[in-house]
């Protein structure tokens, strides 16, 4: 099958089976790409895939059918993260390409960086543009600024599964933990990679099993106070090996953890 380019798309583009392009997408199709009337792409409006076609004005696109296809992780994985002092621009474009459902950056007591609204409109697009490059049918939500104890009162044991990664202490292994768990070890049926044009309905939502979170600390990591708020919201506190991990470092060695775990069962 041909390799098709990917644009993102909002709901308010859409009217029955037209989307109105906006000047930017209409440059970035017709000049960049140098796609043509009646040329095909697909379109993702952050919930699914739909294959379009290019109309006569090249203003418009039309959409010919919904596309389903298997690029999402079969449960949601929230990662709350400590805003480091560098490398924020890194770590939600890793995450992103290895699967992240939706990223919430901490105020921790050690943060240094106070980020601005226009930091979190930046880390958006990011986010965007790398569920394109990595072909993901969800752009995963980057949230604004939390802190700590507003997060966990959102983000604990009730809603998920949560582990907090703690570079000092005696801790057991993220892996362990995560191979040990059965309250989310088996997926439903098993899955099959690639993209389908034929198929009737898109599958963009990954299967309801139970969401999982990840809370990485900034440089330093966390204080005890952190970590024992964190355990009374019920989190488990889990190691990400003997080495000391820099903190654009330690969020992508988890992601990369959970995601092939879950695959892996699936």
């Amino acid at each position: 099958m041909t390799q098709l380019q990917r644009l993102v798309i909002t709901h308010d583009q859409c009217s029955g089976q037209q989307i109105q392009l906006t000047a930017e997408q209409q440059h970035y199709l017709c000049r960049v790409l140098r796609l043509h009337a009646g040329d095909r792409f697909i379109a993702m409006d952050g919930k699914g895939w739909w294959l379009a076609v290019l109309s006569e004005d090249e203003r418009q696109a039309e959409v010919l059918k919904p596309i389903a296809a298997n690029t999402e992780l079969s449960m949601s994985v929230n990662l709350l993260i400590a805003l480091p002092k560098t490398g924020m621009d890194d770590i939600v474009r890793q995450t992103t390409e290895l699967g992240v459902s939706r990223i919430v950056p901490i105020i921790s007591q050690r943060t240094v960086l106070k980020p601005s609204p226009q930091k979190r409109e930046r880390w958006q697009r990011i986010a965007q543009e790398a569920a394109e490059q990595s072909e993901r049918q969800i752009i995963p939500e980057v949230l604004s600024p939390q802190s700590w104890t507003e997060a966990l009162s959102q983000w604990n044991a009730a809603s998920s599964i949560c582990y907090l990664c703690e570079a000092r202490g005696e801790y057991p292994h993220l892996l362990t933990c995560l191979m040990g768990s059965r309250e989310w070890g088996v997926g439903s049926g098993s899955r099959e990679g690639g993209v389908r044009l034929d198929a009737s309905e898109p599958s963009a939502q990954p299967v309801q099993l139970p969401a999982v979170t990840i809370a990485i600390g900034t440089e330093g990591g966390w204080t005890e106070a952190e970590v024992n708020e964190a355990i009374a919201a019920g989190y488990q506190p889990v190691s990400l090996g003997a080495r000391i991990l820099r903190a654009v470092t330690a969020p992508v060695v988890a992601m990369s953890l959970v995601a092939s775990t879950i695959e892996a069962r699936v």
